[in-house]
């Protein structure tokens, strides 16, 4: 079984898992359209109220649309369609799918008469919304303007729901000449709303909607025009696709997409998408993310920590394994001795900052646990020493119960960094090499920004799908996220050297100038931390024979040096 619709297996062992598998409902194929149009008020789109008796969101503003029939795959659509060469046999049906509903619920119908032109109101007053369809465009020699639809978005149900639906969202032009009516029994309430308004007046409570409708306007309120949305769909794809996963948050129901942060924690602990995961962060009690993996988040939160450092409880009764207790702080320690009894094995330290090992000397005491890890290097704060009673190398296999852990020597972060890779069920517990919602901080000259990028670069080769940060909650698709943590360092890099070249084209460039240039996305009370990552940035393209620093600490490119006297 694929506890992952639509994306490739992954490898937690079904034993491990919290909750036995339970298939959810099979998503029905639909289509929805964004009916669009230009106008003083900005970017319009067409929506409606469903009917309080639907059983599908009902009360709901939504895009018109519904379930995919099989007509609108026959060969008289495809003879009534006027198609583009890119678009598919599949793509065709949903976009017919979507004006013959559009049509049926709001009178709305995206149909051209013989010579081209827009069919108008007139033209639709003899129509039946109720007839046959495709017999009545035909009779009147019509052709559905399937050309002018795109594909938008791709939504799927979430997998909790009762009734679900494989919905395309398309988007076309709002035909002119046409006003919209609704057919009072389905739908209700036609607007043309702009998507900041529709928003807005949602907050209010004034404009009820459903999770991908909220998600979807707030992708279009990036777009000024109609014209805008539609070249952004020239690639016959779609701009996302999502299958959404709730949980519990300040005790209601909350939903996300695959991008937000809490998703990839969803995903492991409820694959099937029921709701029985709460997201809050405390300190008081564990986390059970799988049958054998605990969380545990120290009371350290703040501004380079977030929620608190995480510290990871592997095992079970027998045989317990501790991954960076944190801070020397006697609550925690309590709570992590409170769980594991007499049963604790191991201490492993995944590097030596003062959020992550301090209170592994206390727990060792208390427990006879050995501490693992490695040394700190030479370049270490003197504050930040740590030596573990065993020296964990590149490739040692440490077992417990059923359970094989790998490690992995990933410096950057730090020098003595590592990471460990659960074998058997593909989870990755990262330590600082990764983290949830932010970017790990390479402060020189202990962090290296080159053997950062090294050890993610070494990741990608690794068998995994989860990784279990230090900081943060979950995170699925483990590669997917790994390559892009390189994306944005390697466009961070091109960002300092672009810079560079312009600032130092007249004269050496200090530090503190260069930075609110790279880091002008973030907040300035932040900027003392990112000049750190600077640092290492500059200090990676000097390794690299791209920049140079002069004796005042000041930086150049290679191209910019004054010529040799």
């Amino acid at each position: 079984m694929n506890p992952v619709s639509g994306a490739a297996a992954w490898r937690l062992r079904s034993s491990k898992r919290l909750h036995d598998w339970r298939e959810p409902v099979p998503p029905r194929p639909a289509a929805t359209v964004l009916m669009l149009r230009d106008s003083a008020q900005g970017l319009q789109m067409l929506m409606a109220r469903r009917s309080m008796k639907a059983s599908f969101a009902p009360g709901a503003f939504v895009f018109p649309g519904g379930a995919v029939d099989a007509t609108d795959a026959s060969p008289l659509a495809v003879r009534l369609s006027t198609a583009r060469a890119t678009q598919t046999d599949d793509q065709r049906a949903f976009a017919v799918a979507a004006i013959r509903e559009t049509f049926e619920e709001l009178g709305v119908l995206l149909a051209r008469r013989a010579d081209g032109s827009y069919v108008d109101d007139a033209d639709l007053a003899g129509m039946d919304r109720h007839g046959d369809f495709l017999s009545q465009i035909d009779e009147r020699g019509w052709t559905l303007a399937v050309d002018a639809v795109w594909w938008l978005a791709h939504w799927i149900t979430d997998r909790d729901l009762p009734k679900r639906f494989d919905a395309r969202f398309l988007t076309a032009p709002m035909p002119p000449g046409q006003t919209p009516s609704a057919d009072e029994s389905e739908t209700f309430e036609p607007v043309l709303i702009e998507a900041h308004a529709a928003l807005e007046r949602h907050t209010r409570g004034e404009f009820e909607m459903i999770f991908p409708t909220i998600r979807t306007l707030r992708r279009l309120s990036r777009h000024h025009t109609a014209r805008d949305v539609f070249d952004a769909c020239r690639h016959e794809r779609p701009l996302w696709t999502s299958c959404p996963r709730a949980g519990y948050l300040a005790r209601t129901v909350e939903r996300f997409m695959e991008d937000d942060p809490a998703y990839g924690e969803l995903e492991l602990t409820a694959p099937d998408g029921r709701i029985v995961h709460r997201l809050d962060w405390q300190h008081e009690e564990p986390v059970r993310l799988t049958r054998h993996v605990m969380r545990l988040t120290a009371p350290n939160p703040g501004r380079m920590t977030g929620p608190g450092t995480n510290t990871y409880i592997v095992g079970e009764p027998g045989g317990y394994l501790v991954i960076d207790p944190g801070p020397d702080d006697d609550g925690h320690l309590d709570r992590i001795r409170a769980i594991v009894g007499d049963d604790l094995k191991l201490i492993v330290c995944t590097h030596s900052h003062p959020d992550h090992f301090p209170g592994a000397a206390p727990l060792s005491a208390a427990t006879g646990a050995p501490v693992l890890g490695r040394p700190s290097g030479p370049m270490a704060s003197v504050e930040w020493r740590f030596e573990p009673m065993r020296v964990l190398e590149d490739g040692d296999i440490i077992e417990l119960g059923d359970s094989t852990l790998r490690v992995l020597h990933t410096p950057g972060h730090a020098s003595n960094h590592l990471c460990l890779l659960m074998v058997e069920d593909g989870l990755l517990f990262s330590g600082d090499h990764i983290l949830n919602g932010s970017t790990t901080v390479i402060d020189p000259p202990d962090g290296n920004m080159r053997e950062y990028l090294r050890s993610l670069d070494r990741l990608r080769l690794e068998p995994f799908d989860f990784i279990l940060p230090a900081h943060g909650w979950v995170i699925a698709r483990g590669h997917e996220a790994v390559s892009a943590l390189i994306t944005h360092r390697l466009r961070r890099e091109a960002k300092v050297l672009s810079a560079l070249e312009a600032l130092s084209a007249s004269g050496p460039v200090p530090l503190d100038r260069l930075l609110p240039v790279v880091y002008d996305e973030i907040d300035p009370i932040l900027h003392p931390v990112a000049s750190r990552s600077l640092l290492a940035h500059l200090d990676k393209l000097e390794t690299d024979g791209l920049a140079v620093i002069d004796d005042h600490g000041r930086w150049l490119t290679r191209g910019t040096l004054p010529p040799e006297s």
